[in-house]
């Protein structure tokens, strides 16, 4: 039976999600390994979401918090909002009281990618803050540490992401991830595939 990621994620301007199909793809490029895309349900109206500028959503499937249960590990994504996960993302785990009850996910492994608007926008203030989400739930945080490499000590462009996991700059919305961003993103996905099922077997 294939060991299950779940990437669930949240993405009002596409960056988020441009990560999260990296992410996809390292996962699936671990033996044995099924991963799947998956959205949180938007809370703004249409009529907000035009004046915003917000593209279509993708066709990627909303996620029911009663699916959760069905993963092995996850990989939760959101853009910052004032230093924190995005109301959307929030509005979503605040639904999974229920699980969080029985405690469905508790030994769980999960990681955290994100997008700021600019370098001082929350890139580990947000992986901070998101982690208490997953502490209630009794999941087992994984950051990618160092093990990303020489990727981690880029001086010489722009590079969203942390030890905490993968991440981007939005900036006025026109910037996309970089080349060097999608890659942390790719073993970022195939990091935590990895662990997942290393705990799986045991």
């Amino acid at each position: 039976m294939a060991v299950k990621v779940y990437i669930v994620y949240y993405s009002l301007y596409g960056h988020v999600e441009k990560l999260a199909e990296e992410i996809k793809k390292g996962a699936d490029s671990v033996d044995g390994v099924e991963a799947t895309l998956w959205q949180v349900p938007e809370t703004l109206p249409e009529e907000v979401l035009g004046k915003m500028g917000a593209p279509p959503k993708s066709d990627v499937p909303l996620i029911n918090p009663k699916e959760l249960p069905e993963a092995d590990g996850f990989v939760f994504g959101f853009p910052t909002r004032f230093g924190m996960m995005a109301a959307q993302f929030k509005s979503f785990l605040d639904a999974t009281g229920s699980l969080w009850q029985t405690q469905q996910l508790a030994g769980k492994p999960a990681g955290i990618f994100y997008s700021t608007g600019s370098q001082g926008g929350g890139q580990e203030t947000t992986a901070l803050t998101a982690i208490t989400q997953l502490v209630h739930h009794g999941m087992l945080f994984v950051p990618i540490g160092y093990t990303f490499g020489s990727g981690m000590f880029e001086m010489n462009e722009v590079k969203g992401g942390s030890p905490y996991g993968a991440g981007t700059y939005a900036g006025d919305g026109s910037r996309q991830p970089t080349k060097l961003e999608l890659e942390q993103a790719f073993h970022q996905g195939k990091y935590i595939a990895t662990i997942t099922k290393k705990l799986k077997k045991e």
